[in-house]
């Protein structure tokens, strides 16, 4: 039997640079100055003040900075739209750009142009942001080097533009917090997720059973099916999940040693409820605004651990190359047909309000990519 638990690379991570800020903060709003090589008029969702993306995001036109030695000219070809872009735009996410600001954070663009100096890309390959901040919903950007990294261009595209946020937080929660082998279980809510439909690609193929739990909604099977062709084991709904009955299905189901909270509330407190003796339960969001509650018997009796994740923080203590190795090990999983992107509604710029909108609706499983 073998562990799952990741080795730390042996690059040495990148010496963290102030200027990595400067630059994420300067992309923020470009200057009206033209960009080398005559690029102008780009397209770019902007937002002036904090409040309800619909009302405060506005399409319009702006002008590329010049291009230094140590930048990259990149077309952006497809960004989503994630929650915590929304909780930027409405400022309550942990971490808020300078206004005005360009919205969106994560996304693929193809590199047009570098400068003199730019050593790890050259036109024509893809690139992804390294950092929150930069602002994707654009058509063009001129780009630090050090605020990009580069991914092959032989993935699907939405798998490239959906890389950098959600698969990477379902990654590390499988492989950070238990020592689980194949054969282990999960227990997971918001499994319908973007992070939740990666955790149960990644956890199959590492072997790891799935007990994926979601809220009841009109189309409840064909949902589960959904979850299911992924690789999903079990699909329960919330209230299910809380029926007498499910003792008998851990009888022959073994307890999950690790379970992953994004709503906090009843649904973390059941998940609490099932896992296994020294388990782990770790949250990493927030979907009900409703605080997690653990009973004392809880630590008592079951020794549960209660932990927390941010992919932000994890990058920060981490550094640059190692998020770079992590991007490159999913990558190879996409090229195996073990990750495939999560259910997506690809959506012109133009049309950002009905993005925004679908993306703020209960009940939805497709993510909102914009498309440039």
């Amino acid at each position: 039997m073998w562990a799952l638990r990741v080795v730390p690379g042996r690059l040495r991570p990148r010496p963290r640079r102030g200027p990595q800020r400067d630059a994420v903060r300067r992309l923020a709003f470009s200057s009206s100055r033209p960009a080398a090589g005559g690029a102008a008029g780009v397209r770019a969702l902007v937002y002036a003040q904090h409040g309800e993306p619909v009302k405060v995001v506005e399409l319009k036109n702006q002008e590329l900075r010049p291009l230094g030695k140590s930048d990259i000219r990149m077309k952006m070809l497809a960004a989503p739209i994630n929650p915590a872009d929304i909780n930027m735009i409405q400022g309550t996410y942990a971490i808020l750009p300078a206004l005005p600001a360009v919205g969106g954070n994560e996304g693929v663009g193809q590199v047009l142009e570098v400068g003199r100096a730019v050593t790890t890309l050259k036109p024509g390959d893809w690139a992804i942001p390294a950092d929150a901040g930069l602002g994707t919903w654009r058509t063009e950007a001129v780009i630090s080097e050090e605020a990009l990294i580069g991914v092959p261009s032989d993935i699907p595209l939405l798998c490239a533009a959906t890389l950098s946020v959600n698969p990477c937080t379902a990654y590390r929660m499988l492989c950070d917090f238990e020592q689980l082998r194949p054969g282990d279980s999960v227990i997971q809510n918001a499994a319908n997720s973007g992070v939740g439909q990666a955790v149960i690609q990644i956890a199959a193929a590492l072997g790891l059973k799935t007990i994926n739990v979601v809220r009841d909604r009109p189309d409840l099977p064909q949902l589960v099916d959904r979850l299911k062709a992924l690789g999903a084991e079990h699909v329960f709904t919330e209230e299910a999940l809380r029926r007498p009955e499910i003792k008998d299905f851990f009888q022959t189901f073994p307890r999950p040693q690790l379970a992953l909270n994004c709503v906090g509330g009843k649904s973390s407190t059941e998940l609490m409820r099932h896992l296994g003796h020294g388990g782990t339960m770790v949250t990493y969001g927030g979907m009900a605004k409703q605080p997690v509650t653990a009973s004392v018997s809880s630590f008592i009796f079951k020794d549960i651990k209660l932990r927390g994740f941010w992919m932000s923080q994890w990058k920060k203590d981490r550094g640059a190359d190692q998020f770079k190795e992590m991007i490159l090990t999913l990558c190879d999983f996409v090229r195996r047909g073990q990750l495939m992107a999560p259910a997506c509604s690809e959506v012109p710029l133009k049309d950002y309000q009905v993005a925004l909108e679908a993306s703020m609706k209960p009940f939805i499983s497709s993510k909102q990519i914009l498309t440039m």
